[in-house]
């Protein structure tokens, strides 16, 4: 595969991510039960567990679908 093809689909892939970010986030993305939200005075750590799992998951079985169609 050309690096300028893979550079360019990484840069649609991203755009589209950043456009439908608002949609997601009405959706209660980044906000799931397993993520993790410490607050303190002056202070507040959120490490977003339970989402990044979620996305993981999502993008591997797409990847995959998608490696899977152009390798038949």
């Amino acid at each position: 595969m050309d690096v300028s093809r893979f550079l360019i689909g990484l840069g649609l892939a991203i755009l589209l991510l950043g456009l439908l970010w608002p949609a997601l986030a009405k959706l209660g993305l980044g906000r799931l039960p397993g993520d993790i939200l410490i607050r303190r005075d002056g202070f507040t750590f959120y490490f977003p567990l339970a989402t990044g799992l979620l996305v993981s998951v999502v993008l591997s079985l797409v990847l995959g679908l998608i490696f899977w169609l152009t390798r038949r």
